[in-house]
């Protein structure tokens, strides 16, 4: 039988490695032309997670739990490395010392996700597997965020002549603000065990939101795809973040499954 260790730890890079390939891409589309060597940098990060990539399909989920450890901690390195650099060109933005086409918010949320990318593995190698309640709730904070953050970057980068799709981004990005809100209200009042029925009600909710907006990406995708709307989103882009909501979405019946055997 395979370790859950093993499994979850596979599926963690695959899914979080091809993100990262992927960041470092549009960082690399969005730098001017006079910052060859912010490009250059970023141009590495594909290379290096395309290696991992290439090593990952190396491994089952019947592989040694200790070369998958000894994996994870390689891949942490990485994520480790694509983080400093995000920070480095975050700093660089907010001190005005480079101008480019990456938002600042942009900056910082995919420095979020290449930090709970490498706080994932360092929780695997440590044997954490089963969340506790405080962290279904802070799980969700990070994702909620990262879904509000989706929301405000496809409102900028659509033409603002798709009124209708902007305003739509608009109301997705409050409504996930407000849950966000809510859900660090709930943090911070820290339920335990024995209320349960507030963290599944919690979880429904949040379910219920990211399905809306995972079937407005998936919409968007396929629209920017066919070249049916205007706007400024590279078709991986759109598939990038079609891909992240439908992650959260697995996480949330993940979480809504251990509460149930608990």
């Amino acid at each position: 039988m395979a370790n859950p260790i093993v499994a979850r730890s596979l599926d963690e890079i695959q899914f979080w490695s091809r993100i990262m390939k992927e960041h470092a891409l549009f960082l690399s589309l969005g730098f001017t032309y006079e910052q060859q060597q912010l490009i250059n940098e970023a141009k590495q990060f594909i290379t290096l997670f395309e290696r991992i990539e290439e090593k990952l399909a190396r491994f089952t989920p019947n592989s040694d739990l200790h070369q998958v450890q000894a994996f994870n901690s390689e891949v942490y390195q990485a994520a480790a490395a694509i983080w400093h650099f995000k920070r480095k060109v975050l700093g660089l933005t907010l001190r005005c010392e480079i101008r480019s086409n990456n938002f600042p918010l942009l900056l910082d949320h995919i420095s979020r996700e290449a930090a709970y990318f490498a706080n994932r593995l360092q929780e695997l190698n440590e044997g954490k597997l089963a969340p506790k309640p405080e962290a279904i709730i802070e799980e969700n904070v990070f994702f909620l965020k990262i879904m509000a953050d989706h929301a405000k970057f496809i409102g900028h980068l659509l033409d603002p002549s798709e009124r209708k799709l902007v305003d739509q981004a608009k109301e997705f990005s409050h409504d996930f603000d407000q849950l966000v809100f809510q859900a660090v209200d709930l943090e911070s009042m820290k339920p335990q065990s024995e209320t349960k029925p507030i963290l599944n009600q919690f979880l429904n909710q949040n379910k219920v939101s990211v399905a809306s907006l995972r079937d407005f990406k998936k919409t968007a995708r396929e629209l920017i795809e066919e070249c049916r709307i205007k706007s400024n989103i590279h078709p991986l882009l759109a598939d990038h973040t079609f891909r992240e909501a439908e992650r959260f979405l697995e996480i949330i019946d993940m979480f809504d499954a251990h509460l149930q055997y608990t």
